[in-house]
């Protein structure tokens, strides 16, 4: 029997480690990546090194590089404002959409499916995320995958690779329903823009508030730790 290999990108969210449970309910050995890329904290990091542990994945991995060099992210630019409580402004794309971001991880999470093998990268992006960034959108991960399979060694020699989002069309609380039906537990996972060195949550930035809404509309109690 042909073992199936999957690379999945982690961030130690909550999204993301859904992803890895559903995953490893399909069958994969699950590779798990995760990028040191200048965000504004590590316990993000410290967070998907937690989750490869707790799931048991085959291998995780961290690859280091600087987005900060670039800027142009409330994520990478420390002069950039995280938005609070919902406020926006008019903007269409969140500022804290990281310019490139997917591209470049999914482009590193190419290289080393190929060199494992893998015939699969699974990513978390879902419907709530893809409304405001443009590399979250279902287009984008259809036009990626064509290009995947036109740039390796791998696709030329007849070893196609699929690109999974498998959270796309669901709200928080259902990935959360899904999640708890994996025994994914939450308490262990980081998605605030700027916790705190203990890994505390804000509560205030836009992750935390569509955190805090998809616990409510699971029904689940949110086990997230908050700094007030």
């Amino acid at each position: 029997m042909t073992t199936k290999k999957a690379v999945i990108l982690s961030s130690g969210g909550l999204d993301s480690t859904t992803v890895i449970a559903i995953a490893q309910r399909q069958g994969y050995q699950c590779y798990s990546l995760s990028f040191d890329y200048g965000q504004r904290h590590r316990v993000e990091l410290d967070a998907a090194k937690r989750v490869a542990e707790t799931l048991g994945v085959e291998e995780h991995k961290v690859v280091s590089l600087d987005l900060r060099m670039i800027g142009g992210s409330a994520l990478t630019d420390n002069s950039i404002d995280v938005p609070e409580l919902g406020e926006m402004g008019d903007a269409k794309i969140p500022v804290t959409y990281v310019p490139a971001r997917n591209t470049i991880f999914l482009s590193i999470a190419l290289g080393w499916a190929e060199v494992l093998e893998a015939s699969a990268i699974f990513i978390g992006v879902n419907a709530v995320d893809y409304s405001g960034y443009p590399d979250c959108r279902p287009e984008y991960l259809e036009a990626f995958q064509s290009m995947a399979n036109l740039a390796t060694k791998a696709s030329v020699e007849g070893r196609e690779l699929t690109i999974y989002s498998p959270l796309l069309k669901l709200s928080k609380g259902e990935i959360i329903q899904l999640g708890r039906s994996l025994n994914v537990d939450y308490s262990i996972t980081v998605s605030c823009y700027q916790a705190d060195d203990q890994g505390r949550a804000c509560g205030k930035c836009d992750s935390c508030r569509l955190r805090k809404a998809g616990f409510e509309a699971a029904e689940v109690a949110d086990p997230t730790q908050y700094i007030n």
